[in-house]
């Protein structure tokens, strides 16, 4: 089978579903879009932030396109790319879309409020405590993991036989650590100028990727060489801010820049694809039963976000709610970023099926490894420099993880908030206070994801 022939199909199933069953549902649902959502009834400027509708896409689609789509397809071959490829486009279509979709929905339609908080609303109190406290909990070993995923990519040092040396990559693990903090620094310039201004359409695309270029020059030319420990604080340190500070100031924007970078990956992989159009190396169907285990549950949970995701109505009721601008947005938002995940999932299928031997052996290296070199190799393909789509590879790779990290200690810090709170919390207990205090609840989350980290986060979740 070509993979050209694979791309194109599920393109075209994934635009026909959002064109035809997504905008059903918004129909069927009563989306307004005279009606004025929680962004603008409860304007904040911190958690609700009325914001046009593609800058929230972005903070959408960055949020919830983590490692899944990517490592979750890749290793799930091993039952065969048809089985992978069916439930990426059912369970993307028909489960994660909805899903994603209709917690935006439920969200924006109960002024904003959380799945807590939702849950006390239609269950009562008891659900909604034993719900934000594993919420909270996932949110903490979500953090540990991604945030030693991300440290991992930076790193430029490796032990071998005790001795620790300057890893073959460290150039360009380097550059692309200095790259992801110049996108940091730049996204609050970009925030800053995005509020004064007001800017949107043509303009704020215009200076985002003004801010993504300068962010790549910098970064490639002033690579940052540190260990995997100093990456892990300067990431901690990052997401502290990222969870505390204003959406407009550093969240969005940098979401907004992160998804220019995403499409630019995704348009890289389709258009290799579609001009390579390598053979699907890779078995349809091997077995039922694999070295992963048995088809049932172990697909899905492999697959896992690439098609349908819980996380995902954390991230649709924690945050994007909080910022829709308009109801007629929620369609785009919730079923447009999750169908283009599910497309991200089929080309890294594909970029791993023509990346393993004739034979139906898969390449060597871990997921994300496969994927960052097949899909630089298209880029050089195309005329770029070996060094520069390696970084800006490795720059995608680590922003897939950072940008879903940044995400889950915000709704992490709001889910401990809500676990606490009370309806009178002007006369509630000091100690009640602290614990919903920003900052004090911030830090007790991420002192739980970092404590995870040193104690082993994969004895929890593998």
């Amino acid at each position: 089978m070509n993979t050209l022939v694979i791309v194109l199909l599920a393109a075209v199933v994934l635009f026909a579903a959002y064109v035809l069953y997504g905008r059903w549902l918004a129909n069927k649902w009563g989306i307004d879009p005279k009606a004025k959502t929680p962004a603008v009834q409860k304007n904040d400027g911190k958690d609700y932030v009325p914001t046009n509708g593609w800058t929230v896409f972005s903070h959408q689609f960055s949020s919830i396109a983590g490692a899944g789509p990517v490592t979750g397809a890749i290793q799930a071959a091993a039952f065969g790319w048809v089985p992978v490829l069916l439930w990426v486009l059912l369970g993307g279509i028909f489960f994660g879309a909805v899903t994603d979709f209709g917690a935006l929905y439920a969200s924006v339609k109960n002024e904003g409020k959380s799945m807590g908080m939702l849950i006390e609303k239609y269950i009562g109190k008891l659900g909604r405590k034993l719900f934000l406290l594993f919420c909270w909990l996932f949110c903490g070993i979500v953090i540990a993991a991604f945030a030693d995923m991300v440290a991992g990519t930076f790193n430029a040092y490796t032990v071998t036989d005790g001795v620790t040396q300057l890893a073959e990559a460290a150039q360009t693990n380097g550059a692309a650590g200095m790259v992801s903090i110049m996108f940091m620094v730049f996204a609050v310039v970009f925030g800053l100028v995005q509020k004064k201004w007001n800017l949107s359409g043509w303009k704020e695309a215009v200076v985002g990727l003004v801010c993504i270029a300068a962010s790549f020059a910098i970064g490639m030319n002033c690579p940052l060489v540190y260990g995997k420990a100093t990456w892990s604080y300067i990431t901690f340190v990052y997401i502290f801010f990222a969870a505390v500070l204003p959406m407009w100031l550093l969240k969005q924007p940098r979401d907004y820049m992160t998804t220019f970078m995403f499409i630019g990956m995704i348009a890289g992989a389709a258009v290799g694809l579609l001009v390579a159009h390598p053979a699907m190396n890779l078995p349809a169907f091997t077995s039922f039963n694999t070295s992963l285990g048995s088809m049932f549950p172990i697909l899905f949970v492999t697959v896992a976000c690439g098609a349908v995701s819980g996380f995902h109505s954390l991230v649709s009721s924690g945050t994007s709610s909080k910022t829709v601008e308009n109801e007629k947005d929620m369609l785009k938002v919730g079923y447009g970023a999750m169908v283009l995940e599910s497309l991200l999932a089929v080309l890294a299928l594909c970029v791993a099926g023509a990346a393993a031997a004739a034979d139906g052996t898969p390449a060597a290296g871990t997921p994300f490894q496969i994927f960052s070199r097949g899909v630089a190799g298209f880029f050089e393909m195309f005329g770029v420099p070996s060094y520069a789509a390696t970084v800006f590879m490795t720059m995608c790779v680590s922003a897939l993880a950072l940008t879903s990290l940044d995400a889950v200690a915000r709704i992490g810090r709001m889910s401990f908030q809500e676990l606490f709170s009370v309806d009178d919390m002007a006369h509630a207990e000091p100690w009640r206070k602290l614990f919903c205090n920003t900052y004090f609840s911030t830090a007790l989350t991420l002192a739980f994801g970092f404590l995870l980290t040193q104690i082993g986060y994969a004895n929890i979740w593998p």
